[in-house]
């Protein structure tokens, strides 16, 4: 009998056809280490652009923001890192905030609030786990305007029209004249995105075969990854980066008591990583019902952190 969600994602995964896993899934204990190997990479530009933005262009965003007092709301918090910066420049502006970190992990939101409470210890800081598609409405009763931030281009992991839906299901949580302010990788040369997905010294690739590892470790699993390729690719055209793991043999593999066949060059869908151009954050903005948007970006034009306006 399925008992979890992992279980239970992971089992229909791979007994879909074709064969998929979930990038939600790459975060536990190893994954996460692996993944700071990946923002520490010359070629995974992703953080260090929007760092750029926060750090140089943070008062341009808050001159946008006519209010004295706001919740900031960040979804999928992670440790709070990035976020230091924006919070201080508010703080900096002399507007009063509470700060409201969102996260599926009570632990990477407990090491939240020591790395912000110990920067800024007059904050109010207000941590909620679970996943915030269930926890956001924790949010509504709240009298203050809000900020809510959705960075780091997670955004991407939204297939086409899902994007949308994602963006009108947090507007439902919003007041007028709450802001929306969201990270989105930008459309670039092919080569510069895939080197960010697929590097040489196979960092990304240990960062996918991970979640083979993690489901034999908690789903009695038998996966041998050395059977197992990576192989990223980037459609210029529709702006979509896609992750799979390639079946190197015709092999049957136990997960949960469950026997998955995979065929020679299978392959199981791990991620996608959607990129924009700045006509379609306009559209995105208008689908999903905002009003406005402004766009900041990094002085190579890789990244934007857009302002919606409810």
């Amino acid at each position: 009998m399925i008992n979890n969600s992992f279980e239970k994602d992971i089992l229909n995964g791979l007994n879909s056809q074709p064969k998929r896993l979930f990038s939600k899934y790459f975060y536990d204990e190893k994954g996460s280490s692996i993944f700071q190997e990946i923002m520490q990479m010359d070629s995974y530009y992703l953080p260090k652009c929007e760092t750029e933005i926060l750090r140089d262009r943070s008062h341009e965003i808050i001159a946008l923001l006519p209010n004295s007092t706001y919740d900031v709301v960040e979804l999928g918090a992670g440790d709070g890192t990035k976020t230091t910066l924006f919070l201080e420049a508010l703080l900096n502006s002399g507007k009063t905030i509470n700060y409201l970190p969102l996260d599926i992990s009570p632990d990477i939101l407990e090491y939240n609030k020591q790395v912000i409470g110990n920067k800024f210890p007059e904050l109010t800081i207000l941590p909620i786990a679970g996943d915030y598609f269930e926890t956001l409405d924790k949010i509504k009763p709240r009298k203050n305007p809000k900020i809510v931030l959705f960075m780091g281009s997670n955004i991407g992991n939204f297939e086409g029209a899902k994007a949308i839906e994602f963006l009108k299901f947090v507007r439902k949580f919003l007041s007028e004249g709450d802001f929306f302010l969201l990270g989105a990788d930008l459309k670039k040369h092919p080569q510069t995105i895939l080197r960010a997905y697929d590097d040489p010294d196979g960092i990304t690739k240990r960062f996918n075969l991970n979640l083979l590892h993690r489901i034999n470790k908690e789903l009695k699993g038998n996966f041998n990854p050395e059977n197992f390729d990576h192989f990223a690719s980037y459609d210029p055209l529709s702006g979509t980066t896609k992750s799979c793991l390639i079946s190197k043999a015709n092999q049957t593999v136990q997960v949960a008591g469950q026997s998955i066949t995979f065929e020679n060059n299978e392959p199981i869908h791990m991620e996608i990583s959607q990129k924009y151009g700045l006509r379609d954050l306009i559209e995105l903005r208008e689908k999903a019902g905002f009003s406005s948007d402004f766009h900041f970006q990094d002085s190579k034009a890789y990244f934007s952190l857009s302002l919606f306006k409810y």
